[in-house]
């Protein structure tokens, strides 16, 4: 009998930056916010933010901000068919994920890209962390 896939929210959350606003958005959280810097995964740049980790990645060719959100499962091939059978758009091609790494890119209905994965694939549990590779960041 197959595990039903179960989900639950991440504890990362990606800001994705575009180049002239990424300075300022480092400021605003470290020096207005004074919210206390991750250090530990140079050269990205993060921030707790709650009992989340906030990051911040430099992505060329972006106009505005967006938002991106993780969300873990139990099971990895349960949760790629539930979400393909509800009709949840895959888009994988939105940045690529390092080679054998069980996750993948899907699109809410109102645009909010997420990283589904396997819940031990974050850094918050030692693992991993993906960031742009757009911007050289440490896959």
């Amino acid at each position: 009998m197959t595990k039903q896939a179960t989900f639950t929210a991440g504890r990362n959350i990606a800001m994705k930056v575009p180049p002239h606003l990424y300075e300022a958005t480092i400021q605003f959280y470290r020096e207005v916010l004074c919210l206390k810097e991750i250090t530990k995964h140079a050269p990205s740049i993060g921030f707790e933010f709650g009992s989340n980790s906030l990051w911040i990645d430099r992505v060329p060719g972006m106009s505005q901000a967006e938002i991106w959100l993780e969300v873990v499962t139990n099971n990895f091939e349960a949760a790629s068919a539930l979400l393909a059978e509800a009709g949840v758009v895959r888009c994988d091609e939105i940045e690529p994920l390092p080679l054998g790494f069980q996750g993948f890119w899907v699109s809410s209905p109102a645009s909010i890209i997420h990283l589904v994965c396997k819940d031990t694939k974050s850094w918050t549990s030692g693992k991993n962390r993906l960031t742009s590779n757009l911007d050289g960041g440490a896959p």
